[in-house]
């Protein structure tokens, strides 16, 4: 039951990731360069996809698509969080926490499909090659990518819809730098029960389902990798999937345990700092990790700069 004498919440505070004074100048700083590599290196892989025909691929268009989720959920995030640590300014409306929350779940959640699409796109690649072309026509890649976000917007609308039945009292301080939904169960004066409940089952299923697929994929393409005669196929064939995985255990680690464990206070600053790591640094690494470990990324991007160059 709700406080019949609370006053209806129109925004909220952050608690932020420090109130020391220095501290918030060098997280600035750090955060704020992070933020920048994020959009130029996602931008710069997006831009090579585009413009190199080598790369015209079901593999690249999944990368390109990734790169641009990573650039919406981080600056759904990060701009708000970068305020907050250069002035006092740590307040967010109510709708205005509402929309960063379902954002953020569109393109967190689309980011998991999509992550689960390319591991099936290396699998089909790696264990039925002749028939590659066919199975992953432009058709199906497009397909996959909608289901992806169509994935994403279910999930936000459920989430979304289920806090709008939450009461919120006033002068609310949320235990985190951006609006998730385990620091709003905490802080919200009527019973939560159900919200956890659809937390519960739907990010569940939302990563119980990808990744049963990644791993499915992956065992295929282990016993497809154990056939080939060739050491330098072997070697070929995980090279294409160790950047890919890398992507992958970054996440999920990060992402699962943020929402695995139960909502309380006392779990909310490991939660926070989990948070960085997959809203944040992720974003930052995906286009770092493609690019070293991907011969054909590294040739189009001298490739392109040659050609600039030479302009």
């Amino acid at each position: 039951m709700g406080d019949e004498n609370c006053t209806e919440a129109t925004q909220f505070t952050f608690s932020g990731l420090t109130e020391h004074p220095q501290l918030k100048l060098i997280l600035f700083a750090l955060f704020l360069g992070t933020y920048v590599l994020t959009l130029v290196g996602n931008l710069i892989l997006i831009v090579l996809i585009r413009v190199s025909l080598q790369l015209h691929t079901p593999m690249y268009f999944f990368l390109g698509n990734l790169s641009f989720l990573d650039i919406c959920y981080s600056s759904t995030i990060s701009p708000k969080m970068l305020l907050g640590l250069l002035t006092e300014n740590k307040v967010i409306s109510f709708a205005g926490c509402l929309t960063q929350f379902y954002f953020y779940a569109v393109f967190a959640t689309a980011e998991i499909y999509v992550l689960a699409a390319m591991a099936y796109d290396r699998y089909v690649a790696i264990s039925k090659p002749l028939l590659y072309q066919v199975s992953m026509s432009f058709r199906v890649c497009m397909s996959l990518v909608a289901a992806s976000y169509l994935a994403g917007s279910l999930n936000a609308i459920v989430h979304t819809s289920a806090l709008l039945r939450l009461s919120f009292c006033s002068l609310l301080v949320l235990n985190n730098f951006f609006c998730d939904g385990p620091p709003l169960f905490v802080v919200s004066s009527t019973d939560t029960h159900l919200n956890k409940v659809l937390m519960f089952v739907f990010v569940g299923f939302n990563m119980m389902a990808t990744n049963l697929l990644i791993l499915i994929s992956y065992a295929c393409i282990v016993v497809a990798v154990g056939r080939m005669g060739s050491a330098a196929g072997r070697r070929k064939a995980f090279s294409t999937c160790a950047s890919h995985l890398a992507a992958i255990i970054i996440f999920y680690v990060s992402a699962a345990f943020n929402y695995v464990q139960p909502s309380s206070s006392n779990s909310l600053e490991g939660k926070k700092i989990a948070s960085i790591f997959y809203t944040i640094i992720v974003p930052m690494l995906n286009p770092v990790i493609y690019s070293l470990r991907n011969e054909e990324v590294k040739h189009a991007l001298g490739t392109f700069i040659k050609r600039k160059t030479y302009f």
